[in-house]
Order: structure tokens, then C-alpha cells, then sequence
């Protein structure tokens, strides 16, 4: 069952990151099945939570470099079809039912897809199209590019496991915006960096970020992290402005987006000062 859990999560992954190198309309698709992927995650996610099974977010690295679309796909087709192998280990028939159909769907499309040249995605050029940035933009967005990444996937990981072990209903809507959010955060920053050529997944979670004692602590903690992120994203703002008009609005955009953020752990923590 764990197996089946970790070989879920690195399918969801290398679907998601395949959206992000496609130029296509092909995008959309698989960004679809990453979040039923996602969703499949969650459900044997739960099973665990309802036996008292111990879990992790172990993960191997996901392979992802690649000069053409379609090797990816045939590993992803290849990954499906293993956990399709090992599906009747989940005792759950409904959920092995549904995760079966949505599967067999999944490999019928992603056989027809058709196939593109995504070796820039990979290239380490460091520039985006039409937009010609100043050395110090480009290094200022390279970095916050890597780390942000890193960062949006932690959150959904944290805030997902947050919501899978938790029986508040007041803390698990905020967690389940605080996790939309960071996946509309993720794709934007990933297309960004296949764009730029440096698209990369995430290194594996440590289990100590995501299994914490003590929630009030963690939530402080997050307002800071999220403080600090605000102030990144006015420093990029202001060091690509020069550049790009575009991406100065860009990343005034992100950063407004993180007062609601902090708003939504200040809610919660006053919840938890209420219990």
C-alpha cells in the first residue's frame, strides 16, 4: 500500500511537470490529470488516516529531462500501468474502482498525444521569450524561480498533510486554500522556468517539515516565511521592472496575493487560541 502511494505521488509529479514543458494545448490535459492524480493521492492518503497506518512523502527522483514530449508520456503510461498492477492492495473497492477507470482514461489520451520538441525547457539559456532582462533580473528571477518552486510544492505537501490528519473543519477550508494557491503558484513558476530552461522537480520532503507538533508554531512561522516572501517578490518586481513591465506586474501580483495568505494563518491561529 505504500508502495502504491509513493509510485502515485511520482506520477502525479511527472504529469504535472510534463505540463509545464508542453507549449501545446496538450497543457491543459495533463495538468487535468495531474489533479486527478493528486486527488488519487489524497484517497489512499485518507485510508491510511481511517487504519492508523503511519505514512511518509517519500519519494524517488522523477526522471523528467527529456528532448521529446512522448518519452515522458511512455514513462508516465508505464507508471500508470504498474500502479494499475498493484491497485487491489487498496482494500477500499470504491476508490480502486474509480482510480481504475480514471487510469485506463488517462492512458487512452496520453497515447494520442501529439509529440514536441521540449528540449529548451532544459537548455539553462536563462532567458525568457520577447523579453530581454538585465544580467542582475536575470539572476534575481533564476533564483527565486529554484527556491519558490521548491517552496509552493513543500506548502501543498504540508498543507495537505495538515488536512488529511486533521478532523477541523474551520482549519482544513483554510488549509484547502492555502494548497490551491501554492498549485496556481507551482504551474506559474514551472511553465516560467521550462520557459527559461531550467526546469527541475523538486528534491524529496524531509518528513520533520510536514509532520510537526505544534500547529500554532508552525502557522507563526509561516506568516514570517510568507512576510519574507513578499518582500522577495518586491525586490524582483523592482529588479526586473527595467526589463519587463510585464513581469514587474507579475510579481506585484504574487506578492499582493500573499497578504490573503497571511490573513488566512492569522484566522487560524485565532481559532486554534479559541479551542
Amino acid at each position: 500500500m505504500k508502495e502504491l502511494f509513493k509510485n502515485i505521488h511520482e506520477v502525479w509529479l511527472a504529469t504535472l511537470f510534463a505540463g509545464f514543458m508542453s507549449q501545446t494545448n496538450s497543457r491543459q490535459e495533463l495538468y487535468e490529470f495531474s489533479n486527478i492524480l493528486f486527488k488519487h493521492l489524497t484517497w489512499i492518503e485518507n485510508d491510511f488516516v481511517k487504519q492508523n497506518i503511519e505514512y511518509t512523502y517519500d519519494i524517488n527522483q522523477v526522471p523528467i529531462k527529456v528532448e521529446r514530449l512522448s518519452v515522458l508520456l511512455n514513462d508516465i503510461i508505464k507508471r500508470i500501468e504498474l500502479i494499475e498492477s498493484t491497485l487491489e492492495i487498496c482494500t477500499d473497492k470504491h476508490i480502486t474502482f474509480r482510480m481504475r477507470s480514471d487510469l485506463d482514461y488517462m492512458k487512452s489520451v496520453l497515447e494520442k498525444i501529439s509529440d514536441e520538441d521540449v528540449s529548451s525547457a532544459f537548455n539553462m539559456a536563462k532567458e525568457f521569450p520577447n523579453i530581454i532582462l538585465t544580467e542582475e533580473a536575470r539572476d534575481a528571477l533564476t533564483l527565486f524561480l529554484f527556491e519558490e518552486s521548491y517552496k509552493e510544492y513543500e506548502l501543498i505537501m504540508v498543507y495537505n498533510y495538515s488536512k488529511a490528519n486533521s478532523n477541523d473543519a474551520f482549519l482544513n477550508r483554510i488549509f484547502q486554500i492555502l494548497i490551491d494557491e501554492s498549485f496556481f503558484h507551482l504551474r506559474s513558476f514551472g511553465q516560467m522556468m521550462a520557459q527559461m530552461g531550467i526546469l527541475g522537480v523538486p528534491r524529496s520532503l524531509m518528513e520533520e517539515i510536514y509532520k510537526f507538533d505544534n500547529l500554532e508554531q508552525f502557522l507563526k512561522d509561516g506568516i514570517q516565511e510568507e512576510i519574507g516572501a513578499k518582500e522577495e517578490c518586491k525586490r524582483l518586481a523592482d529588479a526586473v521592472s527595467s526589463s519587463s513591465e510585464h513581469f514587474a506586474s507579475f510579481f506585484n501580483f504574487i506578492n499582493n496575493q500573499e497578504n490573503y495568505h497571511i490573513a488566512l494563518m492569522e484566522e487560524a491561529l485565532e481559532h486554534i487560541s479559541k479551542r
